[in-house]
C-alpha cells in the first residue's frame, strides 16, 4: 500500500520484531479501504482482530517478564551465598543457614567447610558444582536473565506502540465510517429538498 507507512518510533522501518508484525499507519483511509478491497466494516473486524492478538502476545511477555524478575534476585541470592560459603572456606567456622524444604517449610542446617555446592536446575534436576564452577554458572545465567528482560522490555515497547498504531487505526476508520454515513444521509435529503 503505497499510502501506508511504517509504525514505530524513531522512523523504525521494522516490518516486524521477533514475530510480531508491526502496524501500519493509514494516512488515507479512503485510499485504503479502496486498495485493500475491505469496506469500514471489514476493516474494522480486521483491525480490532489485529488488536486482540496483540493483547494475547502482551499478556505473554508479561508473565515472561514477570517470571525473569523473580529469576534474578533468585539467582543473585544464589551467587550470595555460594560467595559465603568460598569465603569461610578454611576458617574451621561451620555455617548455621536455613534453607526452604517446601513452600513455607524450613530446615536448620550447620554446613561445614565445602568444595561443592548443588545447584537445582530446574525439573527436578540437581547437579553437584564446585565452588567455582557454581560461581561461573550462576554468573553466567544471571547475565542471561538480565539480557533477556532487556529484550522483553524492547519487545513490550514494540508491542504498545503497535496497539497504539492499531487503536489509532480502528478510529480513523471508524470516524471516516461515521462521516460516510453522514454524507450519504444528507445526499438524498439535500436532492429531495432540491426537487421541492
Amino acid at each position: 500500500m503505497s499510502s501506508s507507512s511504517p509504525s514505530g518510533s524513531g522512523g523504525d522501518d521494522l516490518s516486524e520484531r521477533r514475530g510480531i508484525p508491526a502496524a501500519k499507519f493509514i494516512q488515507d483511509v479512503e485510499t485504503y479501504l479502496s486498495q485493500s478491497g475491505f469496506d469500514s466494516n471489514s476493516a474494522l473486524a480486521f483491525h480490532q482482530e489485529r488488536l486482540q492478538q496483540y493483547k494475547v502476545v502482551e499478556m505473554k511477555l508479561l508473565a515472561q517478564q514477570r517470571d525473569l524478575q523473580a529469576k534474578i534476585p533468585d539467582i543473585e541470592k544464589c551467587l550470595e551465598v555460594v560467595a559465603t560459603l568460598e569465603a569461610r572456606k578454611g576458617t574451621g567456622e561451620s555455617l548455621l543457614a536455613d534453607f526452604e524444604v517446601s513452600e513455607g517449610i524450613y530446615s536448620r542446617a550447620c554446613i561445614e567447610d565445602t568444595d561443592s555446592v548443588c545447584l537445582w536446575l530446574g525439573a527436578n534436576v540437581m547437579l553437584e558444582y564446585s565452588c567455582e564452577e557454581a560461581t561461573a554458572l550462576l554468573k553466567n545465567n544471571l547475565e542471561n536473565a538480565k539480557a533477556s528482560l532487556e529484550v522483553l522490555v524492547a519487545d513490550l515497547q514494540f508491542l504498545r506502540d503497535q496497539v497504539t498504531v492499531t487503536q489509532v487505526t480502528i478510529a480513523r476508520i471508524y470516524n471516516f465510517d461515521v462521516h460516510q454515513r453522514r454524507v450519504n444521509q444528507v445526499t438524498p435529503t439535500a436532492i429531495a429538498a432540491a426537487d421541492a
